[in-house]
């Protein structure tokens, strides 16, 4: 869409064909529809903090029934908003599935259209594993149309999804195992990060089984677990990967390279291995978050209509984990500042926000700072806790723009506020 918008805006002839609903994952079945949920799942410990700030409530209850329906209203505007916005820009919307013909050919209801340029941003799609029982188990598309809420979940996986929906979950009262066949949470970032959301999560209520993964699910729903262990539950969503969505597309007989994956090989303009096609977004399986694919977006806008070439710089993305807690990060982690630089130096610190400190509650806010010892720049930050991503956008620009730690140190502090701590840490963790 944004491609679409802004290649029409620099003067291109544009056509996008969708067969479902505009605005993708990110819109329908991820980041919007997600992050409602997470607000609704967090009002139950709000309530809970309240009373030890003076406040006296009657008994809360939850309709599951209700939050759907303002969700599906919100998600039906949204979608008309972006339709809008390509019409208003000049592009022609094609409603249903287009495939590719040839390098410069694309067929749509029976009807074939030329083009010099095709782009592909069909984005990805949520796999199940391939075991026993699977046709008892939902993806996170389906965990936004659910029925009613069950009484008892499992959620399969230790990404993003996983421990969202396993947040979600547990905050709107579901009893709520989160199981993981690694070691650790959040694979891929800092390893401190992932081990210190578990014991967190634990803290709230969500039961969490690592180095475990399902072998069958049986009716009942029975979860066999590869190590001989049993479980019944309601529900077993599984939040175990995704695929690029290439499939019938017709890539491959116009001379595109696929990945291993199903994924579109580019290069750093977004440009595959035939010259005159394009993919950008999850199914080029880089980096897949919404405001990367935006921007690869407009960069290939500018890059094939406005004679300005521009490569898409994907270091230094900040990103969140809409979780409880919150995650966010931006940079490099420890473990991989050390790969890359040798010796760092490492900056951290755990508290207990001022906000919980009335009602007792033990959640533990934490922060961290990875160095570069030679040139003292920080090459990464990284938090836990309350509004991280609100907090860590702001730190992100400071991060690719090479700040040292001096600079942060110089930086006076927001009292009292817990961003204030990336700012006044001043001893290195050992």
């Amino acid at each position: 869409m944004r491609a679409s918008r802004f290649a029409a805006t620099y003067g291109a002839r544009v056509a996008i064909a969708e067969s479902g609903r505009f605005g993708g994952t990110c819109v329908n079945v991820g980041c919007i529809p997600k992050k409602l949920f997470s607000y609704a799942a967090h009002y139950r410990e709000d309530f809970h903090l309240a009373k030890s700030f003076g406040w006296t409530l009657g008994e809360a209850s939850f309709d599951w029934a209700t939050l759907l329906a303002n969700k599906d209203r919100e998600i039906a505007r949204l979608n008309g908003v972006y339709e809008s916005v390509l019409a208003k820009a000049g592009a022609q919307i094609l409603r249903g599935r287009a495939s590719v013909v040839d390098r410069h050919t694309v067929e749509f209801g029976g009807r074939r259209y030329g083009a010099q340029h095709i782009l592909v941003a069909t984005g990805s799609w949520p796999q199940l594993p391939q075991i026993p029982g699977r046709e008892l188990a939902i993806t996170s598309n389906e965990a936004f149309h659910l029925d009613k809420l069950p009484r008892r979940a499992l959620v399969v996986g230790g990404g993003y999804v996983a421990v969202e929906f396993a947040s979600i979950f547990q905050g709107l009262g579901v009893e709520t195992t989160l199981a993981y066949r690694g070691p650790r949470l959040l694979r891929g970032f800092d390893g401190e990060l992932g081990e210190r959301l578990a014991e967190e999560m634990r803290k709230k209520g969500v039961a969490i089984r690592l180095q475990s993964n399902p072998a069958r699910l049986e009716k009942g729903i029975k979860v066999a677990y590869e190590d001989g262990s049993a479980q019944e539950v309601d529900l077993v969503m599984f939040a175990t990967g995704r695929k690029p969505n290439t499939a019938g597309l017709g890539l491959e007989g116009a001379g595109v390279k696929l990945a291993a994956d199903g994924a579109v090989v580019v290069d750093a303009y977004s440009r595959s291995s035939a010259d005159s096609i394009h993919a950008i977004g999850d199914v080029t399986n880089r980096l897949n978050l919404t405001p990367v694919a935006t921007a690869e977006g407009m960069a290939l806008a500018r890059t094939l209509f406005r004679g300005e070439p521009t490569a898409m710089d994907h270091d230094n993305v900040p990103t969140a984990v809409f979780s409880n807690p919150n995650v966010a990060t931006v940079g490099l982690s420890e473990e991989r500042a050390r790969e890359r630089r040798g010796k760092v130096d490492v900056y951290k610190t755990a508290f207990r926000a001022l906000k919980l400190t009335l009602g007792g509650h033990e959640e533990r806010t934490f922060m961290k700072l990875v160095v570069d010892a030679a040139s003292q720049r920080v090459l990464g930050a990284h938090m836990i806790g309350p509004d991280a991503g609100e907090i860590l956008q702001g730190l992100a620009i400071a991060v690719k723009l090479g700040a040292t730690k001096a600079q942060f140190d110089a930086t006076i502090g927001i009292h009292p506020t817990a961003a204030e701590e990336f700012v006044t840490m001043r001893e290195m963790s050992t």
